[in-house]
């Protein structure tokens, strides 16, 4: 792609104005050359895909003056540069996640929205007999009983000796001393002392949740693979969805920025990041979404938003900052007929192309480095 000055020499050959090179002055008294405006190139940045064109020498508004300068023009700024993007987010507890039954039966108790459910407490009944959380990462998939070996096994145990049962050492072996406890706790809890932990007797949970909805009422039939209910977490979280294009802003241990509705602004820390599908629903496309999760930052921020069980807020995620660099805005880039981008540098009645290293782009701005290029100098840009 080709930037040219008014006073460039016209190729009658090829009805086109020669190509501009870096640092090359003119005078505004030169005859200007007439050609069109042209999109030079689509730089694709953290601020978005930007259009760069070339100076427009028609004399019509907004393209070059009749004496040859910009038609506008700007100082470069020292500043500091900051990649956010904000977005509309859901105050409430974070994830929900469905508790599916696996023992046969009748719901015979269940507990309402907004219990919140500890360690070692029941979640739901089922025949009369509790459905207990416990907490671990790993889900019950089999029958735990004497002679059985492995992680979930610890898993069982660790939580055991948090109740304040005793008498074994947690480890991977499910030993007679671990059936022993198991049958103190089975017949704390009202159950048959088997000694063998069904793996529907028990949902593990990564720590206390909240009940966020029923999925079924009590008196109906459970079994293998049917919803009972919802949950979160019982601390306040924040869900916001970004386009999947803006992943560099989501990375997880990053620090956000929350408004709540009274206006108030507190920090955040991002712990989830995952990747949701939509599917096409009427007129709208199936769509790929990252749906982020923010915690509170401190006790202050904590404090803040136990005001709110639910609202909506706004999150500022940030990507990247620059700080104490130069910057123009975007529309004074211009693409140079040798490569790379370039700005007219304005001084008095004459200017000059100059060759600029780009960095980051944000705020519809850019940061610029090069030659030449200093705080307060001008810049040409469209009018």
């Amino acid at each position: 792609m080709t930037v040219t000055h008014p006073d460039e020499p016209f190729d009658e050959q090829r009805g086109d104005p020669a190509p501009a090179r870096p640092g090359r002055r003119r005078h505004r008294t030169r005859r200007p050359t007439k050609v069109t405006a042209a999109v030079l190139v689509l730089a694709a940045a953290g601020a978005g895909t930007v259009a760069v064109l070339a100076p427009d020498r028609s004399g019509s508004a907004g393209g070059k003056a009749a004496d040859g300068l910009p038609p506008a023009t700007v100082e470069v700024l020292r500043q500091t540069l900051t990649d956010t993007r904000s977005a509309d987010a859901r105050l409430g507890f974070g994830t929900e996640r469905t508790a599916f039954g696996r023992l046969p039966g009748t719901l015979t108790r269940l507990p309402g929205p907004g219990t919140e459910i500890n360690r070692g407490q029941a979640l739901y009944a089922v025949d009369n007999q509790p459905v207990v959380v416990l907490y671990g990462s790993l889900l019950a998939y089999r029958a735990l009983a004497k002679g059985s070996e492995g992680p979930d096994v610890r898993q069982l145990e660790e939580n055991l000796s948090a109740l304040g049962y005793s008498g074994f050492t947690p480890d991977e072996e499910y030993t007679g001393a671990t059936a022993k406890a198991v049958r103190r706790w089975q017949d704390d809890l009202g159950l048959k002392k088997t000694g063998t932990v069904e793996p529907g007797s028990v949902v593990f949970t990564a720590d206390a949740i909240r009940v966020a909805g029923l999925k079924a009422e009590p008196g109906e039939q459970t079994g293998p693979g049917r919803s009972v209910l919802t949950y979160t977490g019982t601390a306040r979280a924040v869900t916001a969805e970004l386009d999947s294009s803006d992943r560099r802003l989501a990375e997880q241990g990053g620090p956000v920025k929350v408004t709540l509705p009274d206006g108030a602004v507190v920090g955040g820390t991002i712990t989830e990041v995952s990747t949701v599908s939509k599917p096409a629903e009427g007129q709208k496309k199936a769509e790929t979404k990252l749906r982020v999760i923010v915690v509170p930052a401190g006790a202050e921020a904590r404090e803040a938003v136990r005001a709110y069980d639910e609202a909506g807020v706004h999150v500022a995620f940030t990507a990247d900052t620059r700080e104490n660099v130069l910057t123009v805005p975007v529309s004074a880039l211009l693409a140079l007929a040798e490569g790379g981008f370039g700005v007219e540098l304005v001084k008095g009645t004459t200017s000059a192309y100059l060759p600029v290293t780009t960095g980051l782009f944000a705020e519809g701005r850019v940061e610029i480095s090069g030659s030449g290029i200093s705080q307060g100098v001008r810049v040409g840009v469209p009018k």
